[in-house]
């Protein structure tokens, strides 16, 4: 009900200039090589997700249950698998934030690139600082490479966000915009998902166990990979409630690794289990 007086209290204000529901409901800074900068990083960021996808489907990155001798070879040396993480998410953590303030035109910003602001910190200080070292791996290191290869994504795609959602001028009105509410429910319920299944996944390994077993309960009932599911809930909230390229271009490459990898995990389980359940799917439920 609050929902839908808040949509009826927007188009009353909204009536009279014409603006209900704008197709854009932002200004981008009127500068053309803030502009370009911005659209070629979004390219650069397609680009990087096709490329990611077409890697990914043919053979999973050689890191947790996908970690074995003979496929990480090649990648360097093994680093603490909790410091490893750490400086991985603190890369986007930091990336986003100094080019939300620093890029980012001030003038513009109002509520709605602030609520972004603080979504984006919510996931990252929560990756970069408590899931590391709170997670009971199945390996307590991982290949150098693996990490490093990391950097460029957690440098591009935080950047063109922190760009987008420090610059761009939303409307004044546009916490009663129907893309801005449902993102962030989306965003919040994926957040949750997301939290949840990693504790579930906490809980089924025994201090400094690393053998693995079925997880149930909760999704997990439904999809083998629920803390994916979660996250890409996450990010396609975001993506509708920033209304943005730089959204959609982080949502498609969160995807060309979910997606693949969610697969790849799916026929592991399979495989590694006789008794796994036929009914479950990989990633969405009842999909795929």
């Amino acid at each position: 009900v609050r929902i839908c007086e808040a949509l009826v209290h927007y188009a009353m204000v909204n009536q009279s200039s014409g603006t209900l529901f704008a197709w854009l409901p932002w200004k981008f800074p009127d500068c053309q090589a803030h502009f370009w900068a911005q659209y070629g990083l979004v390219i650069a960021g397609f680009l990087l997700a096709l490329v990611t996808f077409l890697g990914q489907c043919s053979k999973p990155a050689p890191y947790g249950r996908h970690q074995k001798d003979d496929t990480s070879r090649g990648w360097g040396p093994l680093i603490p698998q909790r410091l490893a993480h750490t400086a991985s998410d603190s890369t986007a953590l930091l990336s986003y934030t100094l080019v939300f303030f620093l890029v980012g035109d001030v003038s513009a910003q109002g509520y709605a690139n602030y609520v972004f602001l603080v979504l984006w910190l919510l996931h990252y200080l929560h990756r970069a600082l408590i899931h590391p070292w709170v997670m009971r791996y199945s390996s307590r290191c991982v290949p150098l490479g693996i990490t490093l290869g990391t950097v460029l994504p957690n440098l591009l795609y935080p950047a063109t966000n922190g760009d987008w959602t420090g610059s761009a001028e939303y409307d004044d009105n546009y916490y009663y915009d129907p893309r801005f509410i449902m993102g962030i429910v989306m965003y919040v319920v994926g957040y949750c998902i997301n939290k949840h299944a990693d504790l579930k996944l906490r809980s089924l390994r025994g201090r400094g166990g690393s053998a693995y077993s079925i997880p149930r309960g909760g999704l997990f009932d439904y999809i083998s990979c629920p803390n994916y599911f979660g996250e890409l809930l996450e990010w396609l909230g975001w993506t509708i409630a920033t209304w943005s390229l730089a959204g959609l271009v982080w949502l498609l490459f969160t995807m060309a690794t979910f997606v693949p990898r969610a697969r790849h995990n799916h026929q592991w389980y399979q495989q590694m289990f006789e008794d796994y359940p036929s009914q479950r799917k990989a990633l969405v439920p009842f999909v795929f």
